[in-house]
């Protein structure tokens, strides 16, 4: 087994964050923006609130396509190179979250529709965000 290409794995995992944050604008802007709302109320957030935090959530995105690409990575060796491998490690997080954001629903933060939508729209862009970012890594 060879090493992790530590260089790749940044600059694929800046290509996967870009990626991801791009998606999830969309995601969040248009695709969810009514069921954002609605949580926003329900949690009586405010506007400010919700504005401030974009900055960290770009953030986020990027932290989150360092990981799919590192995961990518550590399963090569073992799965190989390739589209299989990436949509595998970027549906392994995807998982990891969506069970994290199902406990987040036990609590009432998100309704059940809200989110199956958004667990169904966030796994598309982390499989793009995971296929984008192993396309630039190499051992």
């Amino acid at each position: 087994m060879g090493r992790i290409n530590t260089g790749r794995v940044v600059l694929g995992g800046l290509v996967a964050g870009v990626v991801a944050n791009a998606l999830d604008y969309v995601i969040n802007a248009y695709l969810m923006a009514e069921e954002g709302a609605d949580m926003a109320q329900r949690l009586n957030l405010s506007q400010d609130v919700m504005q401030s935090s974009t900055y960290v959530w770009v953030g986020v995105d990027m932290i989150w396509g360092l990981l799919l690409v590192f995961t990518y990575a550590a399963f090569r060796p073992r799965f190989g190179p390739g589209p299989k491998t990436a949509i595998l490690s970027g549906f392994t997080l995807w998982f990891a979250v969506c069970i994290m954001f199902g406990g987040l629903m036990s609590m009432g933060i998100f309704t059940l529709p809200g989110f199956i939508k958004y667990s169904a729209l966030t796994l598309i862009s982390a499989l793009a965000a995971s296929l984008a970012g192993a396309a630039i890594y190499q051992e």
